[in-house]
Protein backbone atom coordinates (compact mmCIF):
# COMPACT_ATOMS: atom_id res chain seq x y z
CA UNK A 1 0.00 0.00 0.00
CA UNK A 2 2.60 2.65 0.79
CA UNK A 3 4.43 1.39 -2.19
CA UNK A 4 1.56 2.05 -4.07
CA UNK A 5 1.33 5.76 -2.58
CA UNK A 6 4.93 6.41 -3.24
CA UNK A 7 4.74 5.65 -7.16
CA UNK A 8 1.47 7.97 -7.42
CA UNK A 9 3.22 10.38 -5.82
CA UNK A 10 5.66 10.23 -7.92
CA UNK A 11 3.86 10.33 -11.32
CA UNK A 12 1.77 13.22 -10.17
CA UNK A 13 5.24 15.31 -9.33
CA UNK A 14 6.91 13.84 -12.55
CA UNK A 15 3.65 15.66 -14.29
CA UNK A 16 4.01 18.75 -12.55
CA UNK A 17 7.45 19.39 -13.80
CA UNK A 18 6.61 18.41 -16.71
CA UNK A 19 3.75 20.71 -17.08
CA UNK A 20 5.98 23.63 -15.30
CA UNK A 21 8.97 23.13 -17.60
CA UNK A 22 6.65 23.71 -21.11
CA UNK A 23 4.93 26.89 -19.48
CA UNK A 24 8.50 28.39 -18.25
CA UNK A 25 9.26 27.19 -22.33
CA UNK A 26 6.38 29.30 -23.61
CA UNK A 27 6.38 32.32 -25.43
CA UNK A 28 6.99 36.24 -23.65
CA UNK A 29 3.84 37.41 -25.59
CA UNK A 30 1.66 35.07 -23.74
CA UNK A 31 2.37 37.40 -21.13
CA UNK A 32 -1.06 39.51 -20.19
CA UNK A 33 -1.32 43.05 -20.46
CA UNK A 34 -1.80 43.66 -16.56
CA UNK A 35 0.52 41.79 -15.87
CA UNK A 36 4.44 40.76 -17.38
CA UNK A 37 5.76 37.24 -18.78
CA UNK A 38 7.36 36.25 -14.92
CA UNK A 39 4.15 37.33 -13.53
CA UNK A 40 2.48 34.53 -15.44
CA UNK A 41 4.75 32.02 -15.44
CA UNK A 42 4.13 32.48 -11.53
CA UNK A 43 0.73 32.55 -11.10
CA UNK A 44 0.29 29.34 -13.88
CA UNK A 45 3.10 27.37 -11.70
CA UNK A 46 1.43 28.14 -8.36
CA UNK A 47 -2.02 26.60 -10.30
CA UNK A 48 -0.37 23.66 -11.09
CA UNK A 49 0.80 23.29 -7.40
CA UNK A 50 -2.78 24.01 -6.23
CA UNK A 51 -3.97 20.84 -8.69
CA UNK A 52 -0.97 18.30 -7.50
CA UNK A 53 -2.39 19.31 -3.73
CA UNK A 54 -6.10 18.48 -4.74
CA UNK A 55 -5.21 15.13 -6.52
CA UNK A 56 -3.04 14.22 -3.14
CA UNK A 57 -6.00 15.30 -0.93
CA UNK A 58 -8.77 12.81 -3.36
CA UNK A 59 -5.99 10.29 -3.17
CA UNK A 60 -5.50 9.33 0.32
CA UNK A 61 -8.17 11.28 2.46
CA UNK A 62 -10.55 8.46 2.88
CA UNK A 63 -12.27 8.83 6.15
CA UNK A 64 -10.69 12.63 6.70
CA UNK A 65 -13.35 14.02 9.89
CA UNK A 66 -13.62 12.10 12.92
CA UNK A 67 -17.24 13.11 14.71
CA UNK A 68 -17.09 16.00 16.14
CA UNK A 69 -18.49 16.91 19.88
CA UNK A 70 -22.57 17.15 21.08
CA UNK A 71 -23.86 20.07 20.36
CA UNK A 72 -24.63 22.60 23.49
CA UNK A 73 -27.64 24.64 24.56
CA UNK A 74 -29.61 25.81 21.50
CA UNK A 75 -30.00 29.92 21.27
CA UNK A 76 -32.70 32.15 22.66
CA UNK A 77 -34.86 33.29 19.61
CA UNK A 78 -34.96 36.96 18.42
CA UNK A 79 -37.96 39.01 18.77
CA UNK A 80 -36.72 42.78 18.52
CA UNK A 81 -36.68 44.14 14.63
CA UNK A 82 -35.37 47.16 15.69
CA UNK A 83 -32.15 48.09 13.07
CA UNK A 84 -29.76 50.58 13.55
CA UNK A 85 -27.34 52.67 11.59
CA UNK A 86 -23.43 53.67 12.51
CA UNK A 87 -21.33 56.87 12.00
CA UNK A 88 -18.17 56.91 13.99
CA UNK A 89 -18.16 60.31 15.17
CA UNK A 90 -15.25 60.93 17.34
CA UNK A 91 -18.03 63.19 19.35
CA UNK A 92 -20.03 61.30 22.04
CA UNK A 93 -22.70 64.02 21.82
CA UNK A 94 -22.78 63.65 17.64
CA UNK A 95 -26.41 63.32 16.88
CA UNK A 96 -26.25 60.40 14.73
CA UNK A 97 -28.92 59.77 12.07
CA UNK A 98 -31.13 56.44 12.23
CA UNK A 99 -30.90 54.35 9.19
CA UNK A 100 -33.40 54.77 6.45
CA UNK A 101 -36.83 53.38 6.60
CA UNK A 102 -37.89 49.62 5.31
CA UNK A 103 -40.92 48.03 4.46
CA UNK A 104 -40.95 44.25 5.81
CA UNK A 105 -43.53 42.73 2.97
CA UNK A 106 -42.77 39.34 2.76
CA UNK A 107 -42.36 38.05 -0.26
CA UNK A 108 -39.23 36.35 -2.36
CA UNK A 109 -37.20 39.27 -3.21
CA UNK A 110 -35.54 37.95 -6.61
CA UNK A 111 -32.13 39.59 -7.54
CA UNK A 112 -32.11 38.37 -11.28
CA UNK A 113 -29.01 40.75 -12.20
CA UNK A 114 -26.79 38.74 -9.61
CA UNK A 115 -25.87 34.88 -9.83
CA UNK A 116 -27.34 32.68 -7.00
CA UNK A 117 -25.48 30.16 -5.45
CA UNK A 118 -26.86 26.73 -4.39
CA UNK A 119 -24.88 24.52 -2.79
CA UNK A 120 -22.47 24.91 -0.02
CA UNK A 121 -19.58 22.21 0.83
CA UNK A 122 -20.01 21.14 4.28
CA UNK A 123 -16.16 20.66 5.05
CA UNK A 124 -13.97 23.06 6.63
CA UNK A 125 -11.26 22.28 4.64
CA UNK A 126 -10.20 24.47 2.00
CA UNK A 127 -7.86 25.10 -0.66
CA UNK A 128 -6.88 28.69 0.26
CA UNK A 129 -3.32 29.69 0.98
CA UNK A 130 -2.48 30.54 3.92
CA UNK A 131 -0.15 33.88 4.56
CA UNK A 132 0.11 37.31 6.02
CA UNK A 133 -0.98 40.34 4.66
CA UNK A 134 -3.53 43.37 4.78
CA UNK A 135 -6.78 42.90 5.68
CA UNK A 136 -10.12 44.43 3.69
CA UNK A 137 -12.91 44.80 5.50
CA UNK A 138 -16.51 45.82 5.17
CA UNK A 139 -19.33 46.49 6.79
CA UNK A 140 -23.01 45.30 5.42
CA UNK A 141 -26.38 46.63 7.07
CA UNK A 142 -29.08 44.26 7.73
CA UNK A 143 -31.33 47.14 6.78
CA UNK A 144 -29.30 48.09 3.41
CA UNK A 145 -32.14 45.44 1.35
CA UNK A 146 -34.59 47.58 1.48
CA UNK A 147 -34.62 51.05 0.22
CA UNK A 148 -31.41 50.91 -0.76
CA UNK A 149 -31.95 47.61 -2.82
CA UNK A 150 -28.59 46.42 -1.81
CA UNK A 151 -28.82 42.35 -1.43
CA UNK A 152 -26.01 40.14 -0.31
CA UNK A 153 -25.12 38.76 -3.29
CA UNK A 154 -24.05 41.96 -4.48
CA UNK A 155 -21.41 41.98 -1.53
CA UNK A 156 -17.81 42.01 -3.55
CA UNK A 157 -16.70 38.97 -1.54
CA UNK A 158 -13.71 38.36 -3.58
CA UNK A 159 -12.40 41.71 -2.82
CA UNK A 160 -12.72 41.60 0.82
CA UNK A 161 -11.20 39.22 3.73
CA UNK A 162 -14.03 40.06 6.10
CA UNK A 163 -17.41 41.18 5.98
CA UNK A 164 -19.26 42.59 9.17
CA UNK A 165 -22.38 41.63 9.35
CA UNK A 166 -24.75 44.77 11.13
CA UNK A 167 -26.30 45.13 14.05
CA UNK A 168 -26.95 42.76 16.46
CA UNK A 169 -28.42 43.89 19.74
CA UNK A 170 -28.74 42.68 23.42
CA UNK A 171 -30.80 42.43 26.20
CA UNK A 172 -30.75 43.91 29.58
CA UNK A 173 -29.13 40.29 30.96
CA UNK A 174 -26.71 40.21 28.28
CA UNK A 175 -28.71 37.91 25.21
CA UNK A 176 -27.60 39.19 22.01
CA UNK A 177 -29.61 38.82 19.65
CA UNK A 178 -30.63 39.42 15.36
CA UNK A 179 -32.47 42.24 15.10
CA UNK A 180 -34.55 42.26 11.73
CA UNK A 181 -36.05 38.61 11.52
CA UNK A 182 -37.24 39.08 8.06
CA UNK A 183 -33.87 40.45 6.70
CA UNK A 184 -31.61 38.15 8.66
CA UNK A 185 -33.20 34.88 8.35
CA UNK A 186 -36.55 34.55 6.87
CA UNK A 187 -36.58 36.30 3.61
CA UNK A 188 -36.18 34.22 0.71
CA UNK A 189 -34.25 34.66 -2.32
CA UNK A 190 -34.14 33.46 -5.43
CA UNK A 191 -33.52 29.36 -5.97
CA UNK A 192 -34.53 29.13 -1.62
CA UNK A 193 -37.58 26.36 -1.61
CA UNK A 194 -40.75 26.99 0.42
CA UNK A 195 -41.12 23.59 1.56
CA UNK A 196 -37.61 22.19 1.74
CA UNK A 197 -37.62 19.35 5.05
CA UNK A 198 -36.23 20.34 8.01
CA UNK A 199 -35.84 23.74 10.08
CA UNK A 200 -33.98 25.76 7.60
CA UNK A 201 -33.04 29.70 7.99
CA UNK A 202 -32.84 31.82 5.14
CA UNK A 203 -32.54 35.47 4.33
CA UNK A 204 -29.08 36.94 5.03
CA UNK A 205 -27.77 34.14 7.05
CA UNK A 206 -28.02 31.28 3.97
CA UNK A 207 -26.75 34.13 1.74
CA UNK A 208 -23.78 34.88 3.45
CA UNK A 209 -22.96 31.03 3.94
CA UNK A 210 -23.31 30.81 0.01
CA UNK A 211 -20.58 34.09 -0.31
CA UNK A 212 -18.46 31.75 2.64
CA UNK A 213 -18.47 28.62 0.23
CA UNK A 214 -17.84 30.60 -2.90
CA UNK A 215 -15.16 32.34 -1.54
CA UNK A 216 -13.14 31.02 1.24
CA UNK A 217 -11.33 33.50 2.41
CA UNK A 218 -13.51 35.75 3.62
CA UNK A 219 -14.37 35.51 6.90
CA UNK A 220 -18.20 36.75 8.25
CA UNK A 221 -17.77 38.66 11.32
CA UNK A 222 -21.06 39.02 13.48
CA UNK A 223 -21.12 43.03 14.96
CA UNK A 224 -23.06 43.67 17.87
CA UNK A 225 -23.73 47.50 19.05
CA UNK A 226 -23.37 50.57 17.06
CA UNK A 227 -24.35 53.82 17.76
CA UNK A 228 -28.09 53.44 18.25
CA UNK A 229 -27.82 50.58 20.34
CA UNK A 230 -24.50 51.58 22.65
CA UNK A 231 -24.97 55.95 22.40
CA UNK A 232 -28.60 56.56 22.23
CA UNK A 233 -30.09 53.46 23.74
CA UNK A 234 -27.08 52.45 26.06
CA UNK A 235 -27.51 49.07 25.85
CA UNK A 236 -24.36 47.52 26.68
CA UNK A 237 -24.36 49.32 30.06
CA UNK A 238 -26.05 47.12 32.41
CA UNK A 239 -24.85 43.82 31.18
CA UNK A 240 -20.95 44.69 30.67
CA UNK A 241 -21.33 45.84 34.24
CA UNK A 242 -21.32 42.53 35.86
CA UNK A 243 -19.95 39.31 35.61
CA UNK A 244 -22.74 37.49 34.88
CA UNK A 245 -24.20 39.98 32.37
CA UNK A 246 -20.67 39.59 30.57
CA UNK A 247 -20.67 35.93 31.12
CA UNK A 248 -24.38 36.00 28.98
CA UNK A 249 -23.42 38.23 26.59
CA UNK A 250 -20.64 36.04 25.71
CA UNK A 251 -22.50 32.64 25.61
CA UNK A 252 -24.96 33.83 23.51
CA UNK A 253 -22.06 35.13 20.94
CA UNK A 254 -21.21 31.82 20.61
CA UNK A 255 -24.83 30.28 20.07
CA UNK A 256 -25.34 33.18 17.34
CA UNK A 257 -21.62 31.66 15.89
CA UNK A 258 -22.57 27.96 16.06
CA UNK A 259 -26.19 28.73 14.69
CA UNK A 260 -25.54 30.72 11.92
CA UNK A 261 -21.72 30.46 10.82
CA UNK A 262 -19.89 33.39 11.60
CA UNK A 263 -16.15 33.16 11.80
CA UNK A 264 -16.21 35.76 14.72
CA UNK A 265 -17.36 38.85 16.61
CA UNK A 266 -17.01 42.07 16.31
CA UNK A 267 -18.04 44.50 19.14
CA UNK A 268 -19.15 48.36 18.28
CA UNK A 269 -19.61 50.06 21.92
CA UNK A 270 -19.77 53.56 21.37
CA UNK A 271 -18.64 54.53 23.35
CA UNK A 272 -17.13 53.67 26.94
CA UNK A 273 -18.23 56.90 29.19
CA UNK A 274 -14.77 56.39 30.77
CA UNK A 275 -11.97 54.26 32.52
CA UNK A 276 -14.52 52.24 34.54
CA UNK A 277 -16.40 51.03 31.33
CA UNK A 278 -13.64 50.74 29.55
CA UNK A 279 -12.48 48.04 32.30
CA UNK A 280 -15.78 46.73 31.73
CA UNK A 281 -15.04 46.50 27.64
CA UNK A 282 -12.19 44.77 28.20
CA UNK A 283 -13.27 42.39 30.84
CA UNK A 284 -16.20 41.83 27.68
CA UNK A 285 -13.74 40.76 25.45
CA UNK A 286 -11.89 38.69 27.58
CA UNK A 287 -15.58 36.80 27.94
CA UNK A 288 -16.05 36.85 24.55
CA UNK A 289 -12.35 35.37 23.58
CA UNK A 290 -12.50 32.72 26.47
CA UNK A 291 -15.72 31.25 25.29
CA UNK A 292 -15.11 31.48 20.88
CA UNK A 293 -11.49 29.51 21.98
CA UNK A 294 -13.58 26.81 24.19
CA UNK A 295 -15.95 26.50 21.34
CA UNK A 296 -13.34 26.29 18.43
CA UNK A 297 -12.03 23.27 20.55
CA UNK A 298 -15.15 20.88 19.93
CA UNK A 299 -14.63 21.65 16.60
CA UNK A 300 -11.31 19.67 15.96
CA UNK A 301 -11.23 17.47 12.82
CA UNK A 302 -8.52 15.20 12.72
CA UNK A 303 -7.19 12.98 9.68
CA UNK A 304 -5.76 9.47 8.97
CA UNK A 305 -2.30 10.89 9.43
CA UNK A 306 -2.59 12.68 13.14
CA UNK A 307 -3.06 16.39 11.53
CA UNK A 308 -5.80 18.56 13.23
CA UNK A 309 -7.96 21.41 11.63
CA UNK A 310 -9.76 23.50 13.67
CA UNK A 311 -11.06 26.86 13.06
CA UNK A 312 -9.98 30.38 14.44
CA UNK A 313 -13.12 32.49 15.54
CA UNK A 314 -11.76 35.80 15.10
CA UNK A 315 -13.26 39.04 17.64
CA UNK A 316 -12.62 42.53 16.77
CA UNK A 317 -14.28 46.07 17.66
CA UNK A 318 -14.84 49.22 16.05
CA UNK A 319 -12.82 51.82 17.86
CA UNK A 320 -13.65 55.75 18.00
CA UNK A 321 -11.04 58.34 16.98
CA UNK A 322 -11.38 60.93 19.46
CA UNK A 323 -9.00 61.26 22.62
CA UNK A 324 -12.07 62.08 24.75
CA UNK A 325 -13.62 58.37 24.17
CA UNK A 326 -10.29 56.34 23.55
CA UNK A 327 -8.54 57.85 26.65
CA UNK A 328 -11.35 55.84 28.50
CA UNK A 329 -10.01 52.49 26.96
CA UNK A 330 -7.04 50.03 28.31
CA UNK A 331 -6.39 49.79 24.69
CA UNK A 332 -3.01 47.63 24.89
CA UNK A 333 -4.84 45.71 26.96
CA UNK A 334 -7.22 45.49 24.31
CA UNK A 335 -5.18 44.49 21.69
CA UNK A 336 -3.43 41.67 22.96
CA UNK A 337 -7.55 40.24 22.91
CA UNK A 338 -8.69 41.19 19.99
CA UNK A 339 -7.52 39.89 16.27
CA UNK A 340 -7.54 43.39 15.23
CA UNK A 341 -8.96 46.62 15.74
CA UNK A 342 -11.49 48.93 13.04
CA UNK A 343 -10.70 52.01 13.50
CA UNK A 344 -13.67 54.76 13.06
CA UNK A 345 -10.94 57.80 11.01
CA UNK A 346 -14.06 59.07 9.67
CA UNK A 347 -17.37 61.55 10.85
CA UNK A 348 -14.64 64.41 12.09
CA UNK A 349 -17.01 66.96 10.88
CA UNK A 350 -20.80 66.88 10.55
CA UNK A 351 -23.70 68.11 11.21
CA UNK A 352 -23.43 68.84 14.79
CA UNK A 353 -20.41 71.28 14.03
CA UNK A 354 -20.60 75.19 13.80
CA UNK A 355 -18.68 75.24 10.80
CA UNK A 356 -17.56 72.65 7.75
CA UNK A 357 -15.37 70.42 7.94
CA UNK A 358 -13.26 67.59 6.42
CA UNK A 359 -14.73 64.35 7.68
CA UNK A 360 -11.78 61.88 7.13
CA UNK A 361 -8.64 64.03 6.69
CA UNK A 362 -5.26 62.67 7.20
CA UNK A 363 -3.69 65.96 8.90
CA UNK A 364 -4.37 68.79 10.29
CA UNK A 365 -4.70 71.93 8.36
CA UNK A 366 -2.72 75.09 10.71
CA UNK A 367 -4.43 77.54 8.05
CA UNK A 368 -7.50 76.68 8.72
CA UNK A 369 -7.44 74.60 11.68
CA UNK A 370 -11.63 75.10 11.78
CA UNK A 371 -12.03 72.54 9.17
CA UNK A 372 -9.91 69.59 10.89
CA UNK A 373 -11.22 69.40 14.26
CA UNK A 374 -9.78 65.77 14.07
CA UNK A 375 -6.84 64.21 12.04
CA UNK A 376 -6.05 59.98 11.45
CA UNK A 377 -2.13 61.05 11.88
CA UNK A 378 -2.67 62.05 15.72
CA UNK A 379 -5.39 58.98 16.41
CA UNK A 380 -3.11 56.33 15.03
CA UNK A 381 -0.09 57.42 16.81
CA UNK A 382 -1.84 57.77 20.17
CA UNK A 383 -3.01 53.93 19.47
CA UNK A 384 0.79 52.95 18.59
CA UNK A 385 1.78 55.09 21.35
CA UNK A 386 -0.33 53.03 23.66
CA UNK A 387 0.92 49.86 22.67
CA UNK A 388 -1.66 48.51 20.19
CA UNK A 389 0.38 46.59 16.90
CA UNK A 390 -0.04 48.50 14.31
CA UNK A 391 -0.19 45.02 12.01
CA UNK A 392 -3.71 45.16 14.09
CA UNK A 393 -4.81 48.72 13.48
CA UNK A 394 -7.06 48.83 10.55
CA UNK A 395 -7.80 52.15 9.07
CA UNK A 396 -11.36 52.78 8.22
CA UNK A 397 -12.51 54.74 5.57
CA UNK A 398 -16.08 56.42 4.51
CA UNK A 399 -17.83 55.27 1.41
CA UNK A 400 -19.92 58.19 1.65
CA UNK A 401 -19.43 61.94 2.23
CA UNK A 402 -21.08 64.53 4.49
CA UNK A 403 -22.60 67.75 3.10
CA UNK A 404 -22.56 71.52 4.26
CA UNK A 405 -25.04 74.26 2.33
CA UNK A 406 -25.03 77.71 1.90
CA UNK A 407 -21.21 77.61 2.79
CA UNK A 408 -18.52 80.33 1.25
CA UNK A 409 -15.96 77.23 1.70
CA UNK A 410 -14.45 75.00 3.96
CA UNK A 411 -13.97 76.38 7.90
CA UNK A 412 -16.80 78.57 6.90
CA UNK A 413 -20.33 78.87 8.83
CA UNK A 414 -23.34 77.09 6.74
CA UNK A 415 -26.87 76.32 6.77
CA UNK A 416 -28.40 72.98 6.24
CA UNK A 417 -26.72 70.01 5.04
CA UNK A 418 -28.69 69.01 2.19
CA UNK A 419 -31.22 66.12 1.25
CA UNK A 420 -28.92 63.31 1.35
CA UNK A 421 -29.11 60.05 -0.85
CA UNK A 422 -30.90 58.38 2.27
CA UNK A 423 -30.09 60.54 5.45
CA UNK A 424 -29.92 64.45 5.30
CA UNK A 425 -26.28 65.91 4.98
CA UNK A 426 -25.10 62.19 4.14
CA UNK A 427 -24.13 61.21 0.27
CA UNK A 428 -23.28 57.71 -0.64
CA UNK A 429 -20.18 57.89 -2.20
CA UNK A 430 -21.89 56.74 -5.52
CA UNK A 431 -23.69 59.57 -5.87
CA UNK A 432 -20.70 61.56 -6.15
CA UNK A 433 -19.23 64.77 -6.83
CA UNK A 434 -22.80 66.24 -7.22
CA UNK A 435 -24.14 67.39 -10.41
CA UNK A 436 -22.02 71.18 -11.07
CA UNK A 437 -19.72 70.39 -8.18
CA UNK A 438 -15.83 70.45 -8.87
CA UNK A 439 -13.83 68.43 -6.67
CA UNK A 440 -10.30 69.77 -4.86
CA UNK A 441 -7.84 67.75 -2.98
CA UNK A 442 -6.68 69.95 0.20
CA UNK A 443 -2.83 68.89 0.11
CA UNK A 444 -2.32 70.33 3.62
CA UNK A 445 -5.37 68.19 5.53
CA UNK A 446 -4.70 65.35 3.49
CA UNK A 447 -8.23 65.25 2.72
CA UNK A 448 -10.44 65.65 -0.70
CA UNK A 449 -13.85 67.61 -1.28
CA UNK A 450 -16.47 68.77 -3.76
CA UNK A 451 -17.52 72.42 -3.94
CA UNK A 452 -20.12 73.78 -5.96
CA UNK A 453 -19.81 77.94 -6.16
CA UNK A 454 -23.43 78.61 -7.38
CA UNK A 455 -25.11 76.96 -4.64
CA UNK A 456 -22.80 76.89 -2.20
CA UNK A 457 -22.81 73.06 -1.73
CA UNK A 458 -19.80 71.70 0.21
CA UNK A 459 -19.50 67.79 0.51
CA UNK A 460 -16.28 65.83 1.80
CA UNK A 461 -15.52 62.66 1.13
CA UNK A 462 -12.83 60.56 0.24
CA UNK A 463 -12.37 59.78 -3.63
CA UNK A 464 -10.24 56.97 -5.42
CA UNK A 465 -7.38 59.19 -5.48
CA UNK A 466 -7.67 59.92 -1.95
CA UNK A 467 -8.71 56.65 -1.10
CA UNK A 468 -5.06 55.59 -2.91
CA UNK A 469 -3.17 58.07 -0.99
CA UNK A 470 -4.58 56.10 2.13
CA UNK A 471 -3.31 52.97 0.99
CA UNK A 472 0.06 54.60 0.75
CA UNK A 473 0.09 55.83 4.64
CA UNK A 474 -1.34 52.77 5.93
CA UNK A 475 1.79 50.58 3.89
CA UNK A 476 4.25 53.48 5.07
CA UNK A 477 2.82 52.81 8.56
CA UNK A 478 2.50 49.25 8.15
CA UNK A 479 -0.93 49.03 9.80
CA UNK A 480 -3.02 46.24 9.08
CA UNK A 481 -5.19 47.24 6.15
CA UNK A 482 -8.71 48.97 5.49
CA UNK A 483 -12.03 49.21 6.38
CA UNK A 484 -15.33 50.96 5.04
CA UNK A 485 -18.51 51.41 6.30
CA UNK A 486 -20.18 50.74 4.44
CA UNK A 487 -20.05 48.15 1.49
CA UNK A 488 -23.30 49.45 -0.39
CA UNK A 489 -22.01 52.83 -0.97
CA UNK A 490 -19.48 52.06 -3.15
CA UNK A 491 -19.35 52.44 -6.99
CA UNK A 492 -18.84 49.83 -9.73
CA UNK A 493 -15.86 48.64 -11.65
CA UNK A 494 -12.82 50.76 -12.08
CA UNK A 495 -14.35 53.89 -10.28
CA UNK A 496 -14.54 51.42 -6.73
CA UNK A 497 -12.89 52.68 -4.08
CA UNK A 498 -12.75 49.09 -2.33
CA UNK A 499 -11.51 47.01 -5.66
CA UNK A 500 -8.62 49.91 -6.20
CA UNK A 501 -7.81 49.78 -2.83
CA UNK A 502 -7.46 46.31 -2.56
CA UNK A 503 -5.45 45.99 -5.77
CA UNK A 504 -3.23 48.80 -4.04
CA UNK A 505 -2.64 47.21 -1.20
CA UNK A 506 -2.58 43.59 -2.91
CA UNK A 507 0.31 44.29 -5.32
CA UNK A 508 1.31 41.96 -7.97
CA UNK A 509 -0.73 38.91 -8.25
CA UNK A 510 -2.78 39.86 -4.79
CA UNK A 511 -0.19 38.70 -2.69
CA UNK A 512 0.27 41.66 -0.35
CA UNK A 513 -3.91 40.62 0.72
CA UNK A 514 -3.51 38.51 4.11
CA UNK A 515 -5.16 35.02 2.99
CA UNK A 516 -6.73 32.42 5.26
CA UNK A 517 -9.83 30.04 5.16
CA UNK A 518 -12.78 30.84 6.63
CA UNK A 519 -14.99 27.97 8.45
CA UNK A 520 -18.27 26.27 7.00
CA UNK A 521 -18.69 23.26 9.36
CA UNK A 522 -21.33 23.70 12.47
CA UNK A 523 -22.53 20.34 13.18
CA UNK A 524 -24.06 21.40 16.37
CA UNK A 525 -25.93 24.39 14.77
CA UNK A 526 -30.14 24.37 15.28
CA UNK A 527 -30.85 24.99 11.42
CA UNK A 528 -30.39 21.46 9.60
CA UNK A 529 -29.20 23.64 6.22
CA UNK A 530 -26.64 25.39 8.42
CA UNK A 531 -25.54 21.72 9.64
CA UNK A 532 -25.50 19.97 6.54
CA UNK A 533 -23.97 22.56 4.88
CA UNK A 534 -26.85 23.35 2.36
CA UNK A 535 -26.43 19.82 0.46
CA UNK A 536 -28.26 18.85 -2.12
Amino acid sequence: MLRARSLRLRWIYLTFVMFAVAVVAQDKRAAEDDCDWYCVVENKIEFLEQQVDKIIKFLFSENKYNQPKPPTEPIDKPTSTLRSSKFGSPSTSTPHPQSSSKTASHAIISVSSVPQQTSTPSSPEADVEVRPGYRSLAYFGNWDIYARKFFPQQIPASQLTHLLYAFADNREDGTVFLTDPYADTEIHYAGDSWNEAGKNVYGAMKQLQLLKAANRNLKVLLSIGGWTYTNEKKHFDVPAATEQGRRRFADSCVELVRDYGFDGIDVDWEYPQDTAQGGQLLALLREIRSRLDDYAETLVYGDDYGNEEKPKFLLSIAAPAGEKNYRNMPLKEISDVLDFINLMAYDYAGSWDKSSGHSANLKPSLSNPSSTPFNTFSVVTAYLAAGVPASKLILGMPLYGRAFTNTEGLGKPYEGIGAGTWEKGVYDFKDLPLSGAKEHYDEEAGATYSYNGETGMLVSYDNVDMAMRKVEYIKQNKLGGAMWWEVSGDKKGDESIISNVVKGLGGRGGKGIESSPNWLAYPDSQFDNIKNGFAG
